[in-house]
């Protein structure tokens, strides 16, 4: 009886034997790594952090679940395109880092973001170079 016995728990061994439980299930939804709702969305900029300031300056009442997600996408891209734009100006100007100057440059050459920041003072920007046409030299006729 003993050597039955002791085969029986050899088989039983060499096979895996699952039991009900949490075990080595495969089925089921198992353990999910989290994914940020920025990186749902495609965006670099954080929609989750964006919503709870949505939440958090009583803009409204309620807040939907896409409020966030759009802002987000639009801070994204005005950031993107100044930074674009301060960086072609960085580069006419030989230089491989963005400065203020470069920021004042990027935004009151384009048309569309000086009506956006018309009214908006940047910190050691300065201003567009510009001379007056009634100050130039006049050309002598000879």
């Amino acid at each position: 009886v003993d050597i039955e016995l002791k085969k029986s728990l050899s088989i039983a061994q060499s096979k895996s034997i699952t039991m009900s439980g949490k075990g080595k299930s495969k089925g089921g939804r198992g353990d999910k790594k989290a994914v940020s709702s920025s990186t749902k969305a495609g965006l670099q900029f954080p929609v989750a952090r964006i919503g709870r300031y949505l939440k958090l300056g009583k803009y409204a009442t309620r807040t939907g679940a896409g409020a966030p997600v759009y802002l987000a996408a639009v801070l994204e891209y005005l950031c993107a395109e100044i930074l674009e734009l301060a960086g072609n100006a960085a580069r006419d100007n030989k230089k491989s880092r963005i400065v203020p100057r470069h920021l004042t440059l990027a935004v009151k050459n384009d048309e569309e973001l000086n009506k956006l920041l018309g009214n908006v003072t940047i910190a050691s920007g300065g201003v567009l170079p510009n001379i007056h046409a009634v100050l130039l030299p006049k050309k002598s006729s000879s």
